[in-house]
């Protein structure tokens, strides 16, 4: 216990990271009100909530914080934003231009531009069908259901999510921590609370607290699937550095590349809800009971075949998602650029082998785990835990929480220890989502 007030005390002694927590947290105190603040012309009081933890819509409303359920002005939250930074990378991996613009400073911030453009077309596009929705689940709240209703709707919508998104980068350049991360996470730990009420009401003291001690084991197998990383060892041949007068001999030089276990984030987990709620929304073109049933079964996350496909999924596309952004070969080139090499491998096209073979033994144990720790909301809600609750036992509420807390305290350990103070953690370090090379 005087470790962590000797730690607070060390955070708080220094001024520029003191700021900065504080001007993160004020920001997104600013997220959290902006979540509460209905649109213009809806009765908060008739407002219809059900959208559930699961499908598309549970998972909108996770990402916003709430908001879409509670038809706010930041509604559509961070995701058009993030929607069109995945659409990006996947550019950048596929058109070559793009791909070199990504490697020069000002072609990333024409790309930063780019993005930002697409944000406001996906947020436009995202903004009619929202509203389609609260007339379709919410019509009794609408009190003035008109098309000059429906256009200022969708500017303040849009202009809310850029807002959003201002806050996010305005996080990440004078806070800290990455800002659209911590925007989600913040919507998540606020759902925490009255999830742990609910389920203490519901249960006795003895369940409630083994429920608790599994959870922080869940907790400490994602964290490891977080930061397991493995290690290729790497050399460099002998390097001149400087000029002729202050020339240096750089010889056998020692460093790793650090292989994560789990390198797709929780990508293959939203690409996964989003695909089971494709065949609920294709069986309103079919009236087989077959149809109903199979769709009915997809949708359920308590069901066998649910759980079965989901897994599926989740590892294919921890492949395939590991495949767009991961490339073996361009790292090999990078090597051989910068005379480095792994011992007992040629350079080149064996050393790009190499690594690929490595990538795809370790991929398949993070992709079976990734598919668990996504299943588990599941099985907790067939074990009758409530399913708020229960949502917080794995899948991406909990893979983001862990993965973005881990990124925070890393930045704030770095602060720490970049001043000579003591770090977090009283042996080793913390590693977060980015492998620190020894």
């Amino acid at each position: 216990m005087k470790k962590i007030v000797d730690t607070l005390k060390n955070i708080w002694s220094i001024d520029e990271l003191k700021n900065r927590i504080i001007f993160t947290l004020t920001l997104l105190l600013v997220y959290r009100v902006g979540c509460h603040v209905v649109l213009p012309g809806i009765n908060p009081n008739d407002l219809v909530t059900n959208t559930g933890q699961n499908g598309l819509l549970g998972l909108f409303n996770m990402f916003a914080g709430g908001a879409f359920n509670n038809a706010s002005i930041f509604a559509l939250g961070i995701m058009p934003y993030i929607s069109a930074s995945i659409a990006m990378q996947l550019a950048q991996i596929a058109i070559p231009q793009l791909q070199k613009m990504s490697k020069e400073d000002s072609g990333r911030k024409k790309i930063t531009l780019i993005t930002r453009y697409v944000t406001v077309g996906v947020t436009l596009f995202q903004a009619i069908g929202y509203i389609t929705y609260l007339r379709s689940q919410n019509g009794n709240a609408i009190m003035t259901n008109t098309f000059a209703w429906s256009l200022t709707t969708i500017i303040i919508l849009t202009t809310g999510t850029l807002f959003v998104m201002w806050l996010g980068e305005k996080i990440t350049d004078k806070g800290i921590g990455n800002g659209t991360s911590l925007i989600i996470t913040a919507g998540i730990i606020a759902r925490l609370p009255s999830s742990i009420a609910q389920e203490f009401a519901s249960s006795s003291l003895l369940i409630f607290l083994i429920e608790i001690a599994v959870m922080v084991l869940i907790i400490m197998a994602i964290i490891l699937l977080v930061q397991g990383t493995r290690r290729i060892p790497l050399n460099y041949a002998r390097r001149i550095v400087g000029g002729a007068s202050s020339a240096k001999d750089i010889s056998g030089n020692r460093d790793f590349i650090p292989i994560k276990v789990n390198s797709s984030g929780v990508m293959p987990i939203i690409f996964a809800q989003a695909m089971l709620f494709i065949p609920s929304t294709l069986v309103g073109f079919s009236n087989t009971e077959t149809a109903q049933g199979l769709a009915k079964s997809l949708s359920d996350p308590g069901s066998t075949i649910y759980n079965i496909v989901y897994a599926v999924l989740v590892i294919g596309f921890t492949y395939l998602y590991t495949a767009l952004i991961f490339n073996p070969t361009q790292m090999a080139d990078d090597l051989k650029r910068n005379n480095g090499f792994i011992p007992g491998i040629k350079p080149g096209e064996d050393t790009a082998n190499y690594i690929g073979a490595i990538m795809d033994r370790i991929t398949l144990p993070g992709a079976i785990f990734l598919a668990l720790i996504g299943i588990m909301p599941g099985v907790a809600g067939q074990l009758k835990i409530t399913q708020g609750f229960a949502s917080f036992y794995g899948g991406t509420s909990m893979l983001i929480m862990v993965g973005v807390v881990l990124d925070t305290l890393q930045q704030i350990e770095s602060q720490l220890l970049m001043r000579h103070y003591d770090g977090l953690m009283k042996t080793g370090r913390i590693t977060g989502r980015q492998a620190v090379s020894a």
